[in-house]
Formats: C-alpha cells, sequence, structure tokens
C-alpha cells in the first residue's frame, strides 16, 4: 500500500470535514448576484425586435444599467413544454451548451403570435390551452393555462447574465469593469472573485473573468416543491434562508451529514411541484454549479374595504419563488406544465430519456464490501449464501482486486485465475461486479495509461499538460469523458480480448466518478482544468461521468454510477454513496431515494447496513427489511468495518434477513413489471403517496412511506424498539389489505400497526393484482421456469386489474424481435381473466399459474372452475376463510402465456 493511499484512507476514516467544502457565503457567484441583485437593476424586451419562424420566437432583452443585449428564445415543444434560452447576443466566445443530455432536438411546435397590450406579446401553442405571455418593460414572462397564470419568470427581476470579457490580462479596461454588471473596483475583485477566486490554498483563475447567470421563477398557487437531487434532506424541498441554498455540485463527501442542503454525488437541475389539480416541473439545463433557492409565500385573506354591512374580502393564492444561479453557461430552461405527474414524467423523459430496461438479475441481492480478500474469500462467502438458503444474484470486488489500483487488472496473489472464480459463480446462475473509476495510475509501464495518454485522452491542466490528482493508485490523471473518442476507446476496454480475466458475467460499477480527487479544492477537479473542445471543467463539472456499455447491442449492461446527471436514467443505476450506519441514515434513505425516483432515476438504492461503521443487530435487519422493498438492493460496507454477511448475527436473525431477502425475490415478477412501466411508459418505481393520490392533502408531505407501483404500499421501519408505527393509508374510496395477515382496512385514515422485529408493513391496494413466484431459488437464474402466484385483492366494487411484464431477462430481443409476454388480468363479477395486454409480443413461456389468492371476498363460493382457451371448464379444490375474507386456490396448471379465466361461484 503506497503512502499516498495510505493517507488518504486515513483521511476517510473520519466524519465529513464542513470545512473542506464551501457554503454559499464562500461562493463568489453567489455572493455576486446577492450584491447586484440588491441595487435592482432592470431588463427590458424590444418587443419591436421579435422574429418568428417554425421553430422559435426570438426577441432581443436589454439591461438598463450596462445596456448589453441578450437574446431571447422562446419554443414550443409537442406535450405541453415550454423552452426559454436566453445568451449573450454576442458574446466574445461560444458559451457552453450542455451536449448529450437531451435524448434527440425535441419536436418543436409554431407558437402562433396573438395581438396582446401596448408592451406585451401572446404567444398561444395553437391548441388554444396555453399561452405565454411576454411583458417588455420590466421583462417578465407569464404561462397562462385556461386564463389562469400557473408560473411567472423574472417577476421578482432576478434576470442576471455576466458577459464574457477579453482575456484576464486586459481586464483594467473601464468597458469591461462596467460588463462585468457588478462593483469591480480594485478592493472589491477579491472579495467577488471576478477573475481570481481563493478556497484554502487553492486559486480559481477564470481567464474571461465572471461568467453566472441567474432567474426567477413563481410558481402561482404551489407551497410543495420536491426534486433537485442530490441532497440527504428531506423529500420536500424547504424554504431556503440567506446563505442556505441547496447546492448542485457533484463531490465525494464521505459520511455525508444528514438535512444539509450542500451537493453530494450527483446533480439533477430539475424540480418538481404540485397542489390540487395540477402538477408542473422546471428543467434548468446546465452543468455548472448551481445554487437553487425557495421561499414560499402562502396564501393569506384580508380584507379590502368596508362596504356597507359586508367587508369586501380577497384571497391572494400562496406562490413559491424559485431562484436558479448557475457559475457559467447560459439560460435554457423546460418548463413542463402536466397537468397530472404522469404527464410531468413522461414531459421530463421526453426530453432526457427513460430508465433504462434493466437485465433480471440486477433486480436481485447483491452482496459486496470493501474488499473480499480473494479467490478462496469469494468461494466461502458464495457458499454460505447457500448453506443459509439466502438467494442473491452477485459479487462485488472494490478496488483491491486490481493490481496496485490499476482499473482492468487482477491482483495476481489474490486473483490468480478470475475467470475460474467467475466459473464458480456461473455455477449458480450468479454474476460478478468491479470496480472500474475514472482516475488511472501514472505509470509508464501500465498499458491503460500510455494509450489514454499517447491518444491525449486525459483532462488538461492550464498549461496544457495532463492534469494530474490524487486519487486510490496514488498519483493519478483523469480520463476526459467529455470526449466521444474516449468514450468509445473506455468502452472497448470491457471487450473480452482486451480485459483478461473477464468473462459475460462480469459487470461494471462506476465510482469516484464526480471526479474525486483527493487533495483538491473539495476533494474534485480544479474548476480551470481544460476538457475537449477547450472547455473549462467548471462548465461541465456535474456531467463528468464516464458511464460505459460493453454490450455491442446483444446483451442488457448493468452499471452502477455514484455520480449522476439529468439523463443518468438512460443508463444504469444509481446509489446513495458513503452512508453510515445509524438509524437516520436509514430514515433519510426513504426520502433520498423518493427525489431521485421522481426526477427519472428509478433504478435506485442505499448501501444496506450503512457504508460506514458496525451496524447493531437491529438495526440490519431492519435495513435489510426496508431494501428488500427499495429498487437497487445491495449491502455493502467499508474497509475497517466488521464482516456483516447474513448469517454472522446468530440464527434467528439469519432467519429475519433470510425471509426479507426472499420477499423480494418472491415479488420479481412485480418489480421486473414495474421496470418495464419505467421504461416505456415513464412511471417511477418508487412513488411517494402524492404521486398515485394527487387530490388528497395529507400525502403532499409523506415521506416514511411510499408506493410501489400502485399496488403495494410500504412503511419501513425506521425506529430502533419500534413495537407500533403508524401507517396512512390513503384514499376514502379505498381498501387496503395487509399483505402478511390479509387484515383490511378503509382508507383515509392512519391506522397504529403492532410490529415485531419479523414485521414488515406493507399493503396491498385494493383492486390490484400483483404477480409473484411461489418458489425461490438461489438466484433469479434458477426462478425462470418456477410457478406464478396471483395476489388479486378486491376494492370496495369487488373488482381487481393487474399486469406481468414477461421476457429472457437480459438481451434486447424484447425490443428487436418483440420476444415478450405483457399480459393483463382482471377480476369483475366473480371472474378473473388471463389476457394479452400487447398482441406484439410472442414469448415462448412454459410457466404456469399454480396459486391464486383473493382477497376480499365476502362469501365463501359454492364452487370454483376454471375455463381454457380451448373450452374445456375444470373444477378446482379452494379454501375459503372467513376471518379474513379470503379465498385459496392451489395446485393450479394454467398457463401463463394463453388466455383462460377462473369463474367464482
Amino acid at each position: 500500500m503506497e503512502a499516498a493511499e495510505k493517507e488518504e484512507i486515513s483521511v476517510e476514516d473520519e466524519a465529513v470535514d464542513k470545512n473542506i467544502f464551501r457554503d454559499c457565503n464562500k461562493i463568489a457567484f453567489y455572493r455576486r448576484q446577492k450584491q447586484w441583485l440588491s441595487k435592482k437593476s432592470t431588463y427590458q424586451a424590444l418587443l419591436d425586435s421579435v422574429t418568428t419562424d417554425e421553430d422559435s420566437t426570438r426577441f432581443q432583452i436589454i439591461n438598463e444599467a450596462s445596456k448589453v443585449t441578450l437574446l431571447a428564445e422562446i419554443y414550443g415543444i409537442e406535450g405541453n413544454i415550454f423552452r426559454l434560452k436566453i445568451n449573450e447576443e454576442t458574446p466574445l466566445k461560444p458559451r457552453f451548451e450542455v451536449p448529450d443530455v437531451l435524448t434527440s432536438k425535441p419536436s418543436t411546435v409554431r407558437l402562433i403570435s396573438c395581438s396582446g397590450d401596448t408592451g406585451s406579446l401572446i404567444l398561444a401553442d395553437g391548441k388554444g390551452g396555453l399561452k405565454c405571455h411576454i411583458t417588455a418593460n420590466p421583462f417578465k414572462v407569464d404561462l397562462v393555462s385556461e386564463e389562469e397564470v400557473v408560473i411567472s419568470i423574472n417577476s421578482l427581476g432576478q434576470l442576471y447574465f455576466e458577459h464574457l470579457q477579453i482575456l484576464h490580462k486586459q481586464r483594467a479596461a473601464k468597458e469591461n469593469e462596467e460588463a462585468a454588471s457588478v462593483d469591480t473596483s480594485q478592493e472589491n475583485q477579491e472579495d467577488l472573485g471576478l477573475w481570481e477566486e481563493k478556497f484554502g490554498k487553492f486559486v480559481d483563475i477564470k481567464a474571461n473573468g465572471p461568467s453566472s447567470i441567474g432567474l426567477d421563477f413563481s410558481l402561482h398557487g404551489f407551497e410543495h416543491l420536491y426534486g433537485i437531487p442530490q441532497h440527504a434532506e428531506s423529500h420536500q424541498l424547504k424554504n431556503t434562508g440567506d446563505e442556505d441554498a441547496y447546492r448542485l455540485y457533484n463531490l465525494d463527501v464521505y459520511g455525508y451529514q444528514i438535512f444539509d442542503k450542500m451537493g453530494i454525488y450527483g446533480s439533477v437541475p430539475y424540480l418538481l411541484a404540485h397542489k390540487l389539480g395540477r402538477t408542473i416541473g422546471i428543467f434548468w439545463l446546465n452543468a455548472s454549479e448551481t445554487l437553487v433557492e425557495i421561499n414560499t409565500e402562502p396564501a393569506v385573506e384580508y380584507t379590502l374595504s368596508q362596504m356597507g354591512p359586508v367587508a369586501a374580502k380577497q384571497k391572494v393564492r400562496s406562490r413559491t419563488h424559485v431562484h436558479w444561479m448557475s457559475e457559467s453557461g447560459i439560460i435554457d430552461v423546460f418548463l413542463l406544465t402536466g397537468p397530472t405527474p404522469s404527464d410531468v414524467f413522461r414531459q421530463y423523459s421526453h426530453l432526457t430519456g427513460t430508465q433504462a430496461m434493466p437485465p433480471l438479475f440486477s433486480l436481485g441481492y447483491h452482496q459486496c464490501r470493501w474488499n473480499y480478500e480473494d479467490e478462496q474469500d469469494v468461494k466461502a462467502v458464495d457458499t454460505g449464501f447457500d448453506e443459509h438458503d439466502i438467494p442473491y444474484d452477485a459479487m462485488w470486488l472494490d478496488i483491491e482486486h486490481t493490481e496496485g489500483k490499476r482499473y482492468f487488472t487482477w491482483d495476481k496473489k489474490r486473483f490468480p485465475n478470475p475467470k475460474r472464480m467467475q466459473e464458480l459463480l456461473r455455477s449458480k446462475k450468479r454474476k460478478l461486479v468491479v470496480i472500474s473509476d475514472p482516475h488511472i495510475k501514472i505509470d509508464p509501464d501500465y498499458s491503460v495509461y500510455v494509450k489514454a495518454k499517447d491518444q491525449g485522452f486525459f483532462v488538461k491542466n492550464q498549461e496544457g499538460e495532463d492534469f494530474e490528482g490524487v486519487c486510490w493508485p496514488g498519483l493519478s490523471s483523469y480520463l476526459d469523458f467529455t470526449n466521444p473518442k474516449v468514450r468509445e476507446w473506455y468502452s472497448s476496454l470491457f471487450a473480452f480480448p482486451v480485459y483478461q480475466g473477464s468473462t459475460d458475467i462480469l459487470f461494471l460499477w462506476n465510482d469516484m466518478n464526480e471526479p474525486s480527487v483527493f487533495r483538491g479544492p473539495e476533494q474534485t477537479m480544479q474548476k480551470n482544468a481544460i476538457h475537449h473542445g477547450n472547455w473549462e471543467h467548471r462548465e461541465l463539472h456535474n456531467i463528468y461521468e464516464g458511464l460505459i456499455q460493453r454490450s455491442k447491442g446483444k446483451e442488457r449492461p448493468f452499471v452502477l454510477t455514484r455520480s449522476f446527471f439529468a439523463g443518468s436514467q438512460k443508463y444504469g443505476a444509481v446509489w446513495t454513496g458513503d452512508n453510515t450506519a445509524e438509524w437516520s441514515y436509514l430514515k433519510i434513505s426513504i426520502p433520498m431515494l423518493l427525489t431521485l425516483s421522481i426526477t427519472g432515476i428509478s433504478f435506485c438504492g442505499a448501501d444496506v447496513g450503512g457504508f460506514i461503521g458496525n451496524p447493531e443487530t437491529e438495526l440490519l435487519v431492519r435495513w435489510y427489511q426496508a431494501g428488500a422493498y427499495q429498487p437497487f438492493f445491495r449491502g455493502h460496507a467499508t474497509m475497517n468495518t466488521k464482516r456483516r454477511e447474513p448469517w454472522l448475527f446468530g440464527k434467528e436473525h439469519t432467519r429475519l434477513i433470510r425471509e426479507a431477502i426472499r420477499e423480494r425475490y418472491g415479488l420479481l415478477p412485480y418489480w421486473y413489471s414495474l421496470f418495464y412501466y419505467a421504461h416505456v411508459a415513464s412511471q417511477p418505481v418508487m412513488r411517494p403517496l402524492w404521486v398515485e393520490f394527487p387530490d388528497e392533502l395529507k400525502t403532499f408531505d409523506m415521506e416514511d412511506e411510499y408506493m410501489l407501483g400502485s399496488a403495494l404500499l410500504v412503511h419501513p421501519v425506521t425506529e430502533p424498539k419500534a413495537t407500533t408505527v403508524d401507517v396512512f393509508l390513503p384514499g376514502s374510496n379505498e381498501v387496503w389489505y395487509d399483505c402478511k395477515t390479509f387484515a383490511h382496512w378503509e382508507g383515509g385514515c392512519t391506522v397504529k400497526i403492532p410490529v415485531a422485529l419479523d414485521t414488515i408493513p406493507v399493503f396491498q391496494r385494493g383492486g390490484s393484482v400483483v404477480p409473484i413466484k411461489t418458489t425461490v431459488g438461489k438466484s433469479t437464474g434458477w426462478m425462470t421456469e418456477s410457478s406464478y402466484g396471483l395476489r388479486v385483492a378486491l376494492s370496495t366494487k369487488g373488482s381487481s386489474v393487474g399486469e406481468l411484464y414477461l421476457d429472457d431477462g437480459h438481451s434486447f430481443q424484447y425490443l428487436h424481435q418483440k420476444q415478450f409476454l405483457h399480459r393483463k388480468f382482471s377480476f369483475c363479477s366473480s371472474v378473473l381473466i388471463n389476457s394479452s395486454a400487447d398482441q406484439r409480443g410472442h414469448y415462448p413461456s412454459k410457466c404456469v399459474v399454480e396459486q391464486i389468492l383473493v382477497l376480499g371476498l365476502r362469501k365463501e363460493p359454492s364452487f370454483v372452475t376454471t375455463h381454457s382457451s380451448d373450452g374445456k371448464d375444470q373444477p378446482v379444490a379452494f379454501t375459503y376463510c372467513a376471518k379474513t375474507s379470503s379465498l385459496t386456490l392451489e395446485k393450479l396448471s394454467l398457463n401463463i402465456a394463453t388466455d383462460w379465466e377462473v369463474h367464482i361461484i
């Protein structure tokens, strides 16, 4: 182990040091914008400059003080989306516009100019539902739906635009001081960080001066906002006070603090607002450091005047102001107008893409630690799962599996025969996932380093030489993933002939890709480092990810990434990073994952047990129970923790962990179907209650329970020694069933549920059908041919619907050859029908439904028969329980792929 590495590991053993990271008051562009905005300088739209073409409407905006002109462009986009771009009309050089995030050039809708008042312009989308009302002086844009203002832009006059200036050495020229739009006197220069910004021992030199931007949005009638991950914070966004903005800046924050607005590993500059009757979204497409301020003004009612015996009252609607500030780039913002939560999810995925369809194995349980020691250790852990009858799907190896932290290599002493190790896992139908970080050890004998250096594939410093920083291997250079050639070359490193010792069951874990730079400013790369196209790192920091795909289009990849940006859902899964083995981190994982889910990233999870520290046994059990009902399910721990494989905590606790993991595997048909809906219809897998119950005020700030799809409500136990939990069951016309006891409750109330250590409070919604597997194997691969069961939970009207999606679980044949099954189950008038939900799909499954459970059947039937598509009727033995109003049908043999009916008489 090298000296630098030892030093950094000792640093990692401590909790996060806030002195390493900046507060808002230490961020120069934030201070500049706040100072300038206090002067209330305004912008005016020059409506006599309006031009319109098929795509957009353009006009100039001028600042009263500086007289410098901006160019505004407004686009109507299919699906009720508006786009506003504001840039310098004549910048000294191009300003950065984020590439590769939008899935394609958005399909525009021609906006029709309507006659406005003097000094205003009205643009309509042609359908008449939405209008864009532009006011000239001061410049303001109102987005109007059905004569009601939904969003106002720049109503607070916080439009801010710092103009690029001639080079650093010529900055004393008077005209450039004026163009900075702030006081640039000598005594103020350092404080405002115009040309140089100091933080600790680091100096950030800005060659073209300050270039930050800002704009405010007022959301009328909205008090509940969500989104802008990633923060260890509540699901509902909080009001920000002075110097307390939400920060979007990807950082490696070990043991991050909870209830903190500082940025951690990823950034998605996208928020949603919800109120009764409407959901909207704001997507701020900017990859530089971004700060978001939020201020809600609640509704007020006050007396206007005395009019005879009756006082005239006026109610002022609540509204929330959102102020976005970014260090550089342009203003490029998309307004998603809903009106429903599902509409907003579709609108956002129309721009950035849907969740990748994961391979089935990745929805199973993953076992990881930093680090499994050697091949014998891997074999022993793998055997331990079988001996204790606990299913799992993937073994993970951290950085110690490599030769001296050289990625794409193997430590020859620890892992002398990696292919043999993988063949052992393959024989159990399991996979291997290995880590690969974006920093490359500087070593003239390391072929990956030599090839990257020879081809100029590393990020450069200001002098044009390869940027060098310290990370796990010691002195390292960093691949420039903004260069398409680097991405293509890096993907080629995973080809089997190139990556010696790899097989087709090996998958990727992309870590430290914020990028993490030990001893760098805030543990990351200097902002004036140079990327492909001569762009500074400050412009694109939040999209430095390095996601890869090994597949040549045949097999679905699995990639886990710690850093992410808008659109990362197209590539794989995300986790919440270096959490701590404390109850509070288990609790905060729920709102963190809900926030990721509604901002497009459905495949997300938190390290079970906590990465840092040693969880008490009760906490570990509760974390397994919670993780089993969250999308990405992985146990993980750091180097200096005690071993915590599931069977190391006594027979009883092993049983409880086994049961939680087996519950996950039993529900895999439902999980897989939910990911299909996320992939094709943009609906989150894990949903806050307000998404499913948008008209129920009580759900708007709930974050200790959530929905999986539309059928299951989960309320993990997150308090030590809990004997009861208060579960809110929404929907006054709903009925809910306890998945274990089959007890049922009417919706619209809070129920006190007794909990023992073996209790996972999960409830099925009346009116749903949930497909399950009736037997659980060693891994998902062992369960391909096993039988299905159906849990039919009847609504108050005695009906239910549900679906099942099925394909081979690993290839793209579902897409290219329509090799899939999509079945629909419906129960009505005492008949359960299995029919095709998509006639295009065909998949030769021999699986049968062998068990059906009907909940909420108030009367014991006289007899039950099945009716198949060939016209044959067959009587069925059944069991009815009057106490729970449940009907059980077993030993059925109904092919999942064919039409059939079950009649209950």
